[in-house]
């Protein structure tokens, strides 16, 4: 962004030159500013702090509170700037000073969205789709994080020259006792209402600053006061996009009124990368609630190409959840490896095993997604010795795992992701009972999530499913690990599957799924071989 630059002899804390307006907000404002100590260029927001009548009498309480809010923003900006290096502000300082919070970031050397829209109106579906899968990669490692960023908004984006974007504004929600009144257009109808947020408040966000990017005027109009806009946004109807095109369900699907229905990550992920892909004419899922739950998450394009760096990363989950999104008489569950995570969950035996060093598996050969020609010969262990029962072998994997398997057990499908994941499914003729192992290098760094976010949409296409507790965050074999159980049906049979994922480093990790029917699963047998597979399920050293 190249402006003039005006000296002024304002300061913040003495130390920081304000010399020129970037960005207006309401109740925020954005300087471009100097360090005087550094000599350096800087970004600067003020933020107005409410009125706090306890703290009249002594300037204690606000000041512990300015303390407060500060030291929550430089956090959480820490925390989030590791996540993702380059696409989030590092703030370098948090002040308190004079009713008003003021947070400093090392410059940015590109243009507010808010202006770059006021200047070019609206955007291509290409240039707003890039933009959005950039917020949405943001979104999701704070989000996974446990972060949410509450005061998404145009002004909060920054497009460099090149198209890559950066984000500022983390840490700004819950610092202080201010209303989220910074850009009421852009609040989520929860926010509005002063209700709880969540990740879902920032999907909303994403979604009005999509509108905004092709439409070229956001979903709500700015009325004459924050409030009668926050009652807009909560109370009035979308106002039907005109101009989106192909990311007209995208846009409409993450601005439901409802948090529960608004359209998960793993979809809107989809819809940006058909459309930059030039794809855009494959209808999303359609998107029922179920069970008072958010949507289902869709398959995956295997013809995804990599547009800039942010699809690189795309490409590798679409790869992934192709041999991962099962229907049900595939594995009993569908869905990609499960992330890593550990837990027992309530029902599941507990697996004891030594920590083994971190393994790194055989990476499987390239080939298309087949039936199982499964090389390998189980061997056999000897019956009723001190590590198997009687009547178990165990299957020893050319991916790089082993595995005891009751006697007769076979591998009766094998799919492949190209050299980025596999799927072996395991069971006998006869035998309802299926284990599949899967292994991906595509995976987020919190199980827990993975299951929430990613695994469960795709289980909920499945007839009957239902979740049975938490996901539960446990530890195997020295590995984190996340446990999550469900139902489904099966030509009509109830059955029950236990997952357990788990992340053996750099993104790489395996999922274990045990299903049975439903009416069997307390069987003494099933609780054998469902502990003998957790017990000697092992990664083969590298």
């Amino acid at each position: 962004m190249v402006k003039a630059r005006v000296s002024t002899a304002e300061s913040v804390a003495g130390r920081y030159r304000l010399v020129d307006v970037v960005h207006r907000e309401v109740n925020r404002v954005s300087y471009y500013g100097e360090d005087t100590e550094t000599e350096r260029p800087c970004l600067l927001t003020q933020i107005g702090l409410p009125d706090d009548p306890a703290a009249s009498d002594s300037g204690s309480a606000a000041g512990d509170a300015g303390r407060r809010a500060t030291s929550r923003i430089l956090r959480t900006s820490e925390r989030i700037g590791l996540l993702r290096p380059g696409s989030v502000a590092r703030v370098v300082d948090a002040i308190e000073e004079a009713g008003s919070l003021w947070i400093v970031t090392e410059w940015i050397d590109g243009t507010p969205l808010g202006e770059l829209l006021t200047q070019q109106g609206a955007f291509n579906h290409v240039r707003a789709a890039r933009i959005g899968l950039e917020l949405l990669d943001v979104l999701e490692a704070a989000h996974v994080a446990g972060i949410t960023h509450g005061e998404l908004s145009p002004g909060q984006v920054f497009v460099r020259d090149e198209g890559s974007v950066v984000v500022t504004g983390f840490g700004l929600a819950g610092a202080t006792l201010a209303p989220r009144v910074a850009a009421p257009s852009y609040a989520a109808p929860e926010q509005a209402r002063d209700e709880r947020i969540g990740p879902a408040s920032d999907l909303w966000a994403l979604g009005a600053i999509l509108y905004t990017m092709v439409e070229g005027r956001p979903p709500y109009r700015e009325r004459d006061r924050p409030e009668a806009t926050l009652k807009g946004v909560d109370r009035l109807p979308l106002r039907a996009p005109v101009r989106a095109g192909p990311l007209t369900q995208a846009v409409q699907g993450l601005l439901r009124k409802d948090s529960r229905e608004r359209l998960s990550r793993p979809v809107v992920r989809d819809a940006f990368v058909r459309v930059l892909n030039e794809d855009p004419e494959t209808p999303l899922p359609t998107t029922p609630r179920l069970r008072g739950r958010g949507v289902v998450a869709p398959g995956w394009s295997r013809r995804a190409m990599v547009v800039g760096t942010a699809l690189a990363v795309v490409t590798v989950a679409a790869a992934v959840l192709v041999v991962t999104s099962q229907r049900p008489d595939d594995s009993g569950s569908s869905a990609a490896g499960t992330a890593p995570g550990p837990s027992t969950s309530a029902g599941a035996p507990t697996a004891q095993s030594p920590t083994p060093a971190t393994p790194t598996p055989t990476t499987p050969s390239a080939s298309p997604t087949k039936e199982p020609t499964e090389p390998a010969t189980p061997t056999a262990s000897p019956s009723g010795t001190a590590d198997l029962p009687p009547g178990y072998t165990t299957y020893k994997s050319p991916d790089g795992f082993s595995v005891a398997l009751p006697e007769g057990w076979t591998a009766v499908r094998t799919q492949r992701a190209g050299d980025v994941a596999y799927r072996v499914t395991f069971s006998a003729d006869g035998d309802p009972r299926k284990l599949a192992v899967t292994y991906s290098e595509a995976l987020g760094p919190d199980p827990v999530a993975v299951w929430r976010d990613d695994v469960q949409p795709l289980l909920e296409q499945q007839a009957g499913f239902e979740r049975i507790g938490d996901i539960e965050a446990t530890t195997y074999q020295g590995y984190e690990a996340a446990d999550m159980q469900w139902l489904s049906e099966k030509d009509g049979t109830h059955v029950r599957t236990l997952g357990r994922g788990f992340l053996i480093g750099d993104h790489r990790g395996y999922s274990l799924r045990w299903t049975t029917p439903e009416d069997d699963w307390d069987d003494p047998d099933n609780r054998e071989a469902l502990d003998v597979v957790l017990r000697t399920f092992k990664v083969s050293q590298s």
